[in-house]
């Protein structure tokens, strides 16, 4: 008899092994023909319910957070089962005894599933007692760690599949940022002049693959040209739009000979209002230059104040109004003239300059950058902005740019 009962228990314990490797290799199965996420849960629900008799249960599943993708037997919704306070102190599969929620108190076994020593999932079950198992070994903890690697390979597939999508998603992200840094770069000039007259040069870093910087060099008479420069308040796609939007109406209001500033300041805030919806705001300088009276009048938005200088001594363009998009109408605009002397420098710079921080936390702020400029003044403006941005660099050492960074420099001869 001993030995009757003992071929018995092997043989239910064979039995089982192959219903473990036919239930395994049927998921497996509709893994790899890349099903969705729900078809293979519910062939986990049928090998649960139709193979194991389990007709109670509830997996809760962590992705972005916790919440429950599959359930059975279980009526209305379950509020009061905590993760932090039920379930995260079972590291391993547990028999509930008691709990201190009734809830909780409905279900016998929790299986918990890890991976890379986080919890993953939550397996919750009620045992099926009136169901025979003429197939399963007579320790239970078998069957349970079956349940535990099927439940482990369920919600690895489907992390699986999310990752995949995620990944996808920020592959077309990253092809369509890639196009729109493209796109953007066609909005700044191409050519500047360097000739007898001016030595005009611009460089640019975008803190992400678009940014909210701006600058701009306008032609509009034989002897007159409008110099610009603009930053978008934020960062990213929706800055980069807001300044796509701001340069567009720049050029617009331009072509209908609109060289007034103030009227062109008035202009501009309005449409910054209209697009933004008070929700972000532009700080802009711009400056209408006439070569043969060497006359600088302009208009400086709320932004950080140019430097002009003749190597020795520094003056800032300090006079303007406020930023555009912060009022719904501007509340005064002052606007200021200069004489350019002969061999004069102008540099326009945006906050990602004199904003940047080195490790110990300094700025390199603006006399910083007029002390670079004065040290460097004879080389043309392409190489001195390239110096600027090497100190840049080493100034700002193992820290990262925190904002889009722009300067454009100009020499009056």
């Amino acid at each position: 008899m001993a030995q009757y009962a003992i071929n018995q228990e092997l043989i239910k314990q064979l039995k089982f092994k192959e219903f473990e490797l036919n239930a395994i290799l049927e998921l497996t199965k509709e893994i790899n023909t890349n099903q969705s996420a729900d078809h293979l849960i519910d062939v986990y629900a049928f090998v649960l319910k139709e193979r194991l008799r389990l007709d109670r249960f509830v997996l809760y599943n962590k992705q972005k957070d916790w919440s429950i993708i599959l359930k059975s037997g279980i009526k209305g919704n379950i509020r009061n089962i905590s993760i932090e306070e039920h379930l995260s102190k079972f590291k391993k599969i547990t028999l509930i005894e008691s709990s201190s929620s009734e809830e909780l108190s409905q279900f016998d076994v929790c299986i918990p599933v890890f991976h890379q020593g986080n919890a993953i999932a939550y397996l919750l079950l009620k045992e099926n007692h009136q169901v025979s198992y003429n197939f399963v070994p007579s320790s239970s903890i078998t069957e349970l760690s079956f349940i535990q690697t099927l439940t482990n390979l369920i919600v690895m597939a489907i992390e699986n599949k999310r990752m995949n999508q995620q990944r996808v998603v920020q592959e077309r992200i990253n092809k369509e940022l890639e196009v729109a840094s493209e796109m953007q770069k066609m909005l700044f000039p191409k050519d500047l002049p360097s000739d007898k007259r001016l030595d005009l040069a611009a460089t640019y870093t975008a803190r992400h693959e678009v940014g909210g910087d701006y600058y701009d060099f306008i032609p509009i008479k034989k002897d007159e040209f409008i110099v610009c420069i603009a930053d978008v308040s934020g960062k990213g796609i929706g800055a980069a739009m807001l300044m796509a939007n701001f340069q567009g109406a720049i050029k617009t209001l331009l072509s209908y000979e609109h060289y007034d500033l103030e009227y062109l300041i008035h202009q501009l805030n309005d449409k910054v209002m209209h697009a933004a919806q008070g929700e972000k705001f532009i700080t802009f300088f711009i400056g209408h230059y006439h070569t043969k009276s060497r006359t600088l009048k302009y208009i400086n938005a709320g932004h950080n104040h140019p430097i002009l200088t003749n190597g020795k001594k520094a003056t800032f363009l300090d006079r303007g109004s406020t930023g555009l998009g912060m009022f719904d109408q501007i509340p005064f605009i002052e606007p200021g003239e200069v004489k350019i002397s002969s061999n004069s420098t102008l540099v326009l710079y945006t906050d990602g300059v004199v904003e940047l921080q080195n490790t110990r936390g300094e700025y390199f702020e603006t006399d910083r950058l007029i002390k670079i400029i004065h040290s460097f003044y004879p080389l043309k403006m392409e190489d001195l902005n390239n110096i600027i941005f090497s100190k840049l660099d080493e100034f700002r050492g193992k820290e990262e740019l925190v904002d889009d960074t722009a300067i454009f420099s100009c020499r009056f001869f």
